[in-house]
């Protein structure tokens, strides 16, 4: 028996939800990346990053790529607030996007799924944003909304967003 079923049949809570392959986060991929690499926000040009944005606005990917970027920048004159209102507007294209597809506030995002990634990335970003701004109680409800998506997406996630599989588990 899995965590998931109770024997083979029977699923135990709410079902995964996986974003759509057409998904508008796989066409920043395609802009800014290349199977079997990470995407990482300082390792990629800051104009590039704002086109991507601006070319694909309903992107989680784009924004919370833009909110990495401030938040690397962090010792050297990134914009925490600037992180915080990108990593915002990613979350919330992320959870337009979920509800389109079927989510209702509950239940596993996987990470291992390429599309649900960048909505992933901008709940992190935005969980270390708030709390760089001081807003502990937001920063420790993202925290929990995280794990409670994917305790693994963090970890995963921590030094960029991987475009190649992730094993399950």
């Amino acid at each position: 028996m899995s965590e998931d079923t109770l024997g083979d049949r029977l699923p135990v809570g709410p079902p995964s939800t996986l974003l759509p392959a057409d998904h508008p986060d796989l066409a920043v991929i395609a802009l800014l990346g290349e199977a079997g690499t990470s995407l990482v926000a300082t390792d990629l040009d800051p104009a590039a990053l704002r086109r991507a944005a601006a070319q694909h606005p309903a992107s989680s990917l784009a924004w919370a790529l833009l909110a990495r970027a401030e938040l690397a920048d962090g010792a050297t004159g990134g914009d925490a607030v600037a992180a915080y209102a990108f990593a915002r507007v990613g979350y919330h294209r992320g959870l337009d996007a979920l509800r389109r597809a079927g989510w209702r506030g509950q239940g596993p995002v996987p990470v291992t799924h390429l599309p649900n990634r960048g909505f992933l990335a901008a709940l992190l970003a935005l969980g270390e944003a708030a709390a760089r701004i001081g807003e502990d109680g937001e920063a420790a409800r993202i925290e929990e909304f995280l794990q409670q998506s994917d305790p693994t997406a963090a970890s995963v996630l921590a030094a960029g967003i991987p475009l190649g599989e992730i094993a399950a588990g």
